[in-house]
């Protein structure tokens, strides 16, 4: 009977958002002018930013797999793993998980965790935090190949900037999240010196290789084969741009010039912008933010960055957003890389959903950090 009564309670709420929600903007747009802003920004996201996304994860996807066909992840791994225990308090087989998911997505984490040749190299505390770092670096190569490829210069050194921004704020998520659970568990600071201390364990990625048949054949199928999971992934992020992105489009632009909707694609109401306004001080001083509609992207970046990263070549185009921006985007992007709709599922899977929101949380200050932080590397690349 409670159930029932849930039930009917969210299936009001969810009425009443959408119906008032519709209301509200067509009282300002107009009923029709709205419907057919949506439809025409859906179709020209689709055309002009979903399949250029496409291509490049495509690309990205088929570069990945010959890396690690050929040994470029295994060496990639080998060299940072040294760093992962005195750098994130966590042993060196991580870097494994950072360098996955940095070529794929946060999901890619996963698969190492369910592998007891890996997790054997962690301690019962230390694999929560998996999912931290596995977000922080989710979807990076295709996003900073994104960036780059926008048609600005001194647009590479800002997103490479916008990368090490990233890099910090996985690195306090990673630590905050450590911290909760080291109490969790009842984990002394003794303890936590002594893993500390132990030598950097490493793992072999060497596993993701074929290794048969010719060079030339072992090319041919990992460029193939990655390219497949390239369009898999590109496919995936298709709901996220066109339903997310579409309305945050709406939120965050304003009417035509002379004030008159015509249902052309990407009209709006301006939301954004005014609340932006209002945090404007806030914001210009943590990221140097230019133009309160640049908070749209950290907004939609917690739910999908593949969606956030659609906003950028309109931003660019107005002159909303410059170098900067682009290295806070990058950053913020990665690190966030749409944790709110992956944390859930990802704690789940490792079989630890009491940490849920302790995840979100740390990452939350994580990703706010890495913005911070790629701001004011800039400032200081700037300067010399």
């Amino acid at each position: 009977m409670n159930q029932k009564k849930a039930i009917d309670k969210e299936t009001y709420i969810v009425l009443f958002v959408v119906i008032g929600g519709f209301a509200a903007l067509g009282n300002v747009m107009g009923i029709g002018n709205l419907f057919n802003t949506i439809m025409n920004t859906a179709h020209d996201l689709l055309l002009n930013t979903v399949f250029f996304i496409m291509a490049i994860s495509v690309v990205t996807g088929a570069l990945s797999q010959l890396m690690a066909e050929f040994g470029v992840i295994s060496l990639l791994n080998k060299l940072i793993s040294p760093l992962m225990r005195p750098i994130y308090g966590l042993p060196g087989a991580a870097s494994l998980g950072v360098v996955s998911t940095f070529v794929s997505d946060n999901p890619a984490i996963l698969s190492l965790a369910k592998n007891d040749g890996f997790t054997k190299y962690f301690k019962p505390y230390q694999i929560p935090a998996l999912c931290n770092l596995g977000t922080s670096f989710g979807m990076g190569m295709i996003l900073v190949t994104y960036m780059m490829g926008l048609r600005q210069e001194g647009i590479i050194s800002a997103a490479l900037i916008g990368v090490l921004g990233a890099c910090i704020g996985s690195v306090v998520s990673v630590r905050l999240m450590l911290n909760k659970t080291k109490r969790y568990y009842n984990v002394s600071k003794e303890e936590a010196k002594f893993d500390h201390s132990r030598k950097a364990d490493k793992i072999d990625g060497d596993e993701m290789r074929t290794v048969h048949g010719s060079a030339m054949e072992r090319a041919l199928n990992a460029i193939l084969e990655g390219g497949k999971t390239g369009v898999q992934l590109g496919m995936d992020i298709i709901p996220g741009v066109l339903c997310i992105c579409t309305f945050v489009m709406i939120l965050t632009f304003g009417a035509p010039a002379d004030g008159i909707y015509t249902g052309a694609a990407y009209e709006g109401v301006g939301l954004l912008p005014m609340l932006g306004d209002m945090i404007a001080p806030l914001t210009n001083v943590l990221f140097g933010f230019k133009d309160p509609s640049n908070i749209a992207f950290p907004i939609t970046s917690l739910g999908a960055t593949g969606a956030a990263m659609a906003l950028v070549p309109r931003m660019l185009e107005t002159g909303a957003a410059g170098l900067n921006e682009i290295a806070v985007f990058t950053a913020m992007g990665m690190c966030w890389s749409g944790y709110l709709s992956t944390h859930i599922s990802m704690m789940d899977a490792l079989d630890r959903r009491q940490f849920i929101k302790d995840a979100i949380v740390s990452h939350t200050f994580g990703g706010l950090c890495a913005g911070i932080a790629a701001h004011y590397i800039y400032l200081l690349f700037s300067l010399i």
